[in-house]
């Protein structure tokens, strides 16, 4: 393990029986307090961006967008936030997708996007992936290439990573940590 790696874990508390019995809850919220993590947090992922070539980063709402757009600042890119349905104003690209119980939409304002953009996707945790594949059928159907994904902490026994290398189409897949 990095010592980056090792400061980001060192900051992660878990919350146990959170939202509901038997959840480990992994809160991010001492990292983000913490300004040399954070700022730690920023450099690792806007390398990510660097590398992939991406053009524009995709924040998925919420705790995405509080990592993702100082990575767009840093790494000298624009910020799209991907929300839940029905909280963009203008013309928006919806997508439809399962969840465990019951099903979810996310929007992207249908001009922020468009063919020549490569676009990473930035969020908090990759659990079963399912938002994450909606944001790259959103980002596809908007006519952008999807550069990858890069996200601070993967949930490995949820599968999520298996649940989206389809998806991902070759793209990258990158966790700065795997629970």
């Amino acid at each position: 393990m990095t010592a980056v790696q090792e400061l980001l874990l060192s900051r992660i508390r878990d919350v146990a029986d959170y939202p509901e019995p038997g959840v480990m809850f992994k809160d991010i919220t001492p990292l983000l307090a913490d300004p040399t993590a954070f700022a730690a947090l920023t450099d690792a992922l806007a390398d990510i961006a660097v590398r992939s070539g991406a053009t524009k980063i995709v924040g998925l709402e919420a705790r995405g967008f509080i990592l993702g757009a100082p990575v767009a600042v840093r790494a000298g890119l624009g910020f799209i936030p991907v929300r839940k349905a029905g909280k963009l104003p203008g013309a928006t690209l919806s997508q439809a997708y399962d969840l465990e119980y019951g099903s979810a939409e996310i929007e992207v304002h249908a001009e922020d996007l468009s063919a020549g953009d490569r676009v990473l996707v930035i969020d908090d945790v990759l659990a079963t992936g399912g938002t994450a594949e909606a944001s790259l059928q959103l980002i596809r159907r908007a006519g952008a290439e999807v550069a990858g994904l890069a996200i601070l902490m993967e949930l490995g026994f949820l599968g999520g990573r298996q649940r989206l290398e389809p998806a991902l189409s070759g793209a990258v897949l990158e966790a700065l940590i795997t629970v």
